[in-house]
């Protein structure tokens, strides 16, 4: 089995983590402030270059605001005319304004006699109209990573210009307008592509931030990697890269003994397939035995969908929905599982919350709860503060809502936090699914995920998923793992199809076919 490492994934960062970076690289380490400036614009260049083709031959508008992404902006433009490029510099601010190294890179524009025009007010800008449309690139530098609120005013006239013009907008560190730190864009440059600098920022993968990042290059300025090391960023990216170096090599002469025998708890009447759904992923998943148990009524019905898994009854009630009476047989068809999920289409009767309330604090075994297991668990917190196994709670927007209490725009607004929290309250792991899925840690870390595609907003994604993550957590994947490298080869499996079928229409079902083909993939990047 290959070693598990928790920070093997690229990082993420928010805009106070890079700040901090920058500062201890500056001060504590000793590598100048200018020096980072010029790192990081002179690196933009060379990926507009690669972008644009002919860019010698283009005419470039750079919007510079006042602060350091202002700096990177002047040494981009000095760049480019060094490059014979024809650059000119939209100062959003007055000169006096701009301090510390961006004053200086400003002051070496002058000196080169590069354009730098003025513009410091709504006035002198609706002025210079005219001469800013004839550019077919326009460099975005005016807001950085640390603004929160609302673009207006000069800045946000400045963004709805850009967004007009039938120009290639390029983004410096992040579009002006995004939120770095959770992906909101209330107004938000609209970029092609974006150079970001030391580390991406976790709102451009959250989304809509997603959308307004276009095409990502994260640039290695010269933060020293020790910096990293000493303290870490809380966040990660999950990649090719990352979750083939986790991936457990199975022995030559492994058996169904050797890989993990996972329960799949779940089904009521109308909601078989969601059972069956989990069962069989889970087997995709490589666990070496599945058993799938419900309400007594439907084995019939679970035994027709699914051949490879074994089944196991339980106790309804009149509704034919599982019953606290089921209990005691739960209990024991747990013994010799190294997996458990609980919640596809279990249904939220009365006698089915209690049956789900009075299992989770008995698991010993890690436990995924997904779907209807969380509705049944709404306003019941302390339920998971008592659990002696680690869980795994797979929640989408409106399941966290229950959880929470919180509505659904404000999950969406802040994702990260909001499954961090979450997690680090209860001690639970956390994945928060949706484009860019959060997976949530007990100790506050985080991982998103960068597989995955519009295709997937169908029923029984869900489902699927659930059966990946208890099916890796039966083989022996830690927790944290298991969830991490399920939610990735869900996405993963999805993206294949997506790219062979069409962009939707492929069914749950055939991303719980592809994930054989998803593992290959990962195979093959690992012996590339």
């Amino acid at each position: 089995m290959k070693q598990e490492t928790a920070h093997s994934a690229p990082f993420l960062v928010t805009a106070s983590e890079m700040r901090e970076l920058d500062r201890a690289t500056i001060e504590d380490f000793g590598l100048p402030g200018l020096t980072l400036m010029e790192n990081a614009a002179r690196g933009a260049v060379e990926v507009l270059a690669g972008l644009v083709p002919d860019l010698s031959q283009r005419k470039v508008a750079v919007f510079a605001g006042k602060g350091n992404n202002g700096g990177d902006g002047y040494v981009m433009a000095r760049t480019l005319v060094n490059r014979g490029v024809a650059a000119t510099v939209y100062l959003l601010a007055r000169p006096s304004e701009i301090r510390g190294d961006a004053a200086v890179n400003l002051a070496l524009l002058h000196k080169m006699d590069v354009p730098v025009r003025e513009l410091p007010d709504l006035e002198s800008f609706s002025a210079k109209i005219p001469e800013m449309d004839g550019h077919d690139v326009i460099v975005d530098a005016i807001l950085g990573t640390g603004i929160s609120t609302p673009v207006r005013g000069l800045f946000g006239r400045a963004v709805e210009y850009i967004n007009s013009r039938n120009a290639f907008r390029f983004a410096v560190d992040v579009p002006s307008g995004l939120f770095s730190d959770t992906g909101e864009a209330p107004l938000c440059v609209k970029a092609d592509a974006t150079a970001t600098f030391g580390f991406a920022k976790i709102g451009c993968f959250q989304h809509p931030g997603a959308e307004r990042t276009g095409r990502l290059s994260v640039l290695d300025i010269g933060i020293p990697r020790f910096l990293t090391e000493r303290n870490p960023p809380g966040a990660v990216l999950l990649t090719h890269s990352w979750a083939s170096s986790i991936l457990q090599q199975r022995k030559p002469d492994a058996h169904k003994g050797d890989t993990g025998h996972a329960l799949v708890v779940a089904g009521s009447p109308g909601k078989t397939g969601a059972a069956a759904l989990c069962a069989i992923s889970a087997l995709r998943a490589g666990a070496g035995l599945v058993t799938l148990c419900g309400p007594v009524s439907l084995l019939p019905v679970f035994e027709g969908l699914v051949r490879e898994a074994m089944t196991a009854p339980l106790a309804e009630n009149l509704s034919c929905a599982l019953d606290i009476d089921a209990l005691p047989a739960l209990q024991d068809l747990c013994r010799q599982k190294k997996a458990l999920a609980i919640g596809p289409g279990i249904g939220t009767e009365d006698e089915t919350k209690s049956l789900v309330r009075a299992f989770v604090p008995l698991a010993e075994c890690p436990l995924v709860i997904d779907a209807d297991g969380l509705n049944c668990l709404a306003g019941e917190s302390e339920v998971l503060r008592r659990a002696r196994a680690p869980l795994i709670l797979t929640p989408h927007p409106g399941e966290m809502s229950r959880l929470t209490g919180l509505s659904t725009s404000d999950i969406q607004k802040d994702r990260v936090s909001v499954a961090r929290g979450f997690a680090v309250e209860n001690g639970v792991i956390v994945v928060l699914k949706g484009a860019g899925t959060v997976i949530a840690s007990p100790d506050g870390r985080v991982a998103v995920n960068s597989t995955g595609n519009p295709g997937m907003a169908a029923g029984g994604m869900g489902d699927v998923l659930t059966g990946i993550i208890v099916g890796l957590a039966a083989q022996g994947y830690s927790p944290e793992a298991a969830a991490r490298l399920g939610v990735f080869l869900h996405g993963l499996a999805a993206d294949r199809l997506s790219e062979s079928r069409g962009p939707f229409g492929y069914l749950a079902g055939e991303v719980a076919e592809e994930l054989p083909s998803a593992f290959s993939d990962l195979i093959s990047v690992h012996e590339n």
